[in-house]
């Protein structure tokens, strides 16, 4: 995984699924909520962030994933995955992991599935886990949940950080195939920093600091040191992005996507700027979905704007950054599959899903970017 760009099998995206809530917050809502000494205008020169959607209440992260793993299922239309990865860092419990219950929701039997956390770089992480395993063996049939919920982490009162983050999930198909294919994986690059964990944090629950003998209330809620976070940010999404497109062997110049981690429009304009990728070859959605974690990645790519820009086979860069310190990145030609979205439901009894349990009555719209 860390040597030259594969050759013979690697993976290649065949499905691509995704599931937004329904619920939209502009900046004014956020700020109203939190009681923030900000504006909406401090918050969209600052981050590039107008809008974020937020679950309802009861609404988890295993029912978002859930849906957005059926859309990729249906869109990529095949046998059914025979493997589960779920990255994400807010699961529905401290445990068992929810990838578990999710494959059990989509009926897929006793198959493989687990928890990955490596907070909002956990997607490129998934990524390169899944290709590996299927170009091990283990699987011929990975499907890649993104999915995290940072409503329920992020303190309302906290104006670093409250207007930041919406939630949402995504997921992709993976199965096998030769590295020129459309969506193959082409090359990876992972890195981790444990020096910078408390910049990146949420203080207590753990075993180091648990629950029950913590006083303060702000324990649980997520932190983070932003104007560290940058530096770091920028740094390491450039020199992995460069490491990446090496191992490829892929100039900068022939990118004709690029996709970062959607936590600051100020970040990603950095980092394309740094790397020397054309302004219009520059994808995302934080504008109207905000800093969505792990899933922002993979929901860019089932995004319609971003569907409709681009043709299969181009080379996309995908990069991405987080708390650990973490980060990663991923060559990839660009999918020709079709992505599907579907909207959550929260979890009925003991009954596996199937596609009819889901309304198809929630459809894409530029508007909102999902």
């Amino acid at each position: 995984m860390t040597g030259p760009h594969f050759t013979g099998t690697t993976a290649v995206v065949t499905g691509i699924g995704a599931c937004l809530p329904d619920r939209v917050l502009d900046n004014d809502d956020v700020i109203a909520a939190g009681d923030l000494r900000t504006t909406d205008e401090w918050i969209r020169t600052r981050t590039g962030i107008v809008h974020r959607r937020r679950v309802a209440t009861g609404q988890s992260t295993g029912d978002l994933a859930t849906a957005a793993g059926l859309a990729a299922v249906e869109s990529d239309g095949g046998p059914p995955p025979d493997l589960l990865i779920l990255a994400t860092s807010t699961p529905d419990h401290p445990l068992p992991g929810t990838a578990p219950r999710i494959a059990h929701r989509l009926g897929l039997g006793p198959v493989p599935a687990f928890d990955l956390a490596a907070v909002c770089a956990g997607f490129p992480y998934a990524l390169a886990t899944a290709t590996a395993l299927l170009r091990g063996g283990l699987c011929r049939a990975p499907l890649v949940v993104a999915a995290d919920t940072y409503s329920t982490i992020v303190d309302p009162t906290d104006r670093d950080t409250a207007a930041l983050f919406g939630d949402g999930a995504a997921a992709v198909l993976l199965r096998p195939g030769p590295p020129e294919a459309p969506g193959a994986v082409v090359a990876v690059d992972l890195g981790t920093d444990g020096a910078g964990d408390r910049l990146i944090t949420v203080p207590g629950g753990g075993s180091r600091h648990p629950r029950w003998e913590r006083a303060d209330p702000a324990e649980p809620y997520f932190r983070m040191r932003g104007r560290e976070v940058y530096a770091h940010a920028v740094r390491r999404m450039v020199e992995s992005s460069r490491t990446v497109l090496d191992r490829a062997d892929w100039p900068a110049g022939s990118v004709r996507a690029f996709i970062g981690h959607q936590a600051n429009q100020r970040i990603l304009d950095a980092v394309a700027q740094r790397l020397g990728i054309d302004p219009k070859h520059c994808h995302g959605n934080i504008r109207e979905l905000g800093n969505t974690a792990a899933a922002s990645i993979p929901l860019v790519l089932a995004d319609p704007t971003t569907q409709q820009a681009l043709e299969p086979g181009l080379r996309c860069l995908l990069t991405a950054f987080g708390g650990g310190l973490a980060w990663g990145s991923v060559a990839l030609n660009w999918p020709a599959a079709v992505p599907r979205r579907l909207p959550a439901v929260p979890e009925l009894g003991q009954t596996p899903l199937s596609s009819t349990d889901l309304a198809r009555s929630h459809t894409w719209t530029t508007s909102t970017g999902g």
